[in-house]
């Protein structure tokens, strides 16, 4: 028989949750580049390269996630990545490939692949109006620490999403339009805007695929929907400093201790507290390149009473100490200034 308190929390919702969504889509710090904006008369195909090669062309540093995008404005195509994934595209789709993958988007058969490089410099044979052809806007978008980010881990490495769904949350068709609309005006400062309205469109594209993740699929997405592990998760990211354990987490959910570490790891498939640290480490980088803190505030700040111990837990996560970390992430950005 059901605990009764357990069966409270099952079914009595928090009047205001922390947004565990919109606090991990902050921590990918997300920037945009728009790359092509053209029209093609079928057989078109073109060859986009993976994301090492599109920091190449970008000149950002390598340290950046670059995340081609793909969005039909009118017609079809087809997308296919190097090991096989495909995603059919039509009027009002985009795609989005956070595998970094490269990949090949086409339309009809037999036709000569062009390299993304060469529509890039302005080579493109196929540019044509008509009935049969495909309007594509594509772009790249840049993501910053997606190491510890769960939410970008739980993303699929070709992602589908529609910008028009009725009754749905989102807003994609909202942002295509003003993003198309700026380009077409080409007024001052256009450059600024389409960049603030690429970062809003690349939000947009992942919580569509959160509403429409099925609810039976495992990992983070199912998590933070969780009326258990989801409270469980906006508490330790409203609150990172706390000093969490098993026990504490529980009882922020009116559950037992071993119901809850069960229910939690069932859910996200990692324990409460491994995700305690992996969040605090990524609150940690953000305070190490964002402030003039010390490392024993930051520290103090994300929950931990000894220095000593954040510098081993950082060293164990990220691969360097905090010192060293921070070091090189402000060496790369006075190189990129």
């Amino acid at each position: 028989m059901a605990n009764p308190t357990e069966k409270h929390a099952e079914t009595t919702e928090s009047p205001v949750r922390f947004d565990v969504v919109g606090d991990a889509l902050a921590s990918l710090r997300i920037g945009g580049s728009l790359l092509l904006r053209e029209s093609y008369a079928p057989p078109w195909s073109v060859a986009v390269p993976g994301a090492p090669r599109l920091v190449e062309l970008l000149g950002v540093d390598a340290k950046i996630r670059v995340v081609a995008f793909h969005l039909v404005e009118f017609g079809h195509c087809e997308i296919e990545s190097e090991r096989g994934d495909k995603v059919e595209l039509t009027a009002g789709e985009m795609a989005v490939c956070f595998d970094g993958e490269a990949h090949r988007i086409s339309q009809g058969r037999r036709a000569r692949v062009q390299t993304f490089e060469s529509l890039m410099a302005g080579a493109n044979q196929r540019k044509a109006l008509g009935g049969e052809s495909t309007s594509l806007l594509c772009g790249a978008f840049l993501l910053q620490q997606t190491d510890l980010n769960p939410l970008f881990a739980a993303l699929p490495g070709l992602m589908r999403a529609s910008l028009s769904r009725p009754g749905q949350l989102h807003n994609l068709s909202g942002v295509a339009r003003l993003m198309a609309e700026e380009i077409d005006r080409r007024s001052p400062g256009g450059g600024y805007i389409v960049g603030r309205l690429l970062e809003i469109l690349c939000a947009e594209a992942v919580r569509a695929h959160i509403e429409s993740a099925p609810h039976e699929a495992a990992g983070w997405i199912r998590a933070v929907t969780d009326p258990i592990v989801g409270r469980a998760i906006a508490a330790i990211h409203a609150r990172p400093g706390q000093t969490w354990s098993v026990k504490e987490l529980a009882s922020e959910v009116a559950m037992s201790p071993s119901r809850f570490a069960a229910r939690f790891s069932e859910a996200l498939g990692t324990p409460p507290m491994a995700y305690v640290v992996q969040w605090r480490m990524n609150v940690a980088r953000r305070k190490l390149a964002g402030s003039r803190q010390s490392i024993d505030q930051v520290a103090t700040e994300i929950g931990y009473e000894s220095p000593a111990a954040f510098v081993r837990a950082f060293k164990r996560e990220v691969g360097e100490s905090p010192a060293a970390w921070r070091a090189r992430e402000s060496g790369r950005r006075n190189a990129t200034n």
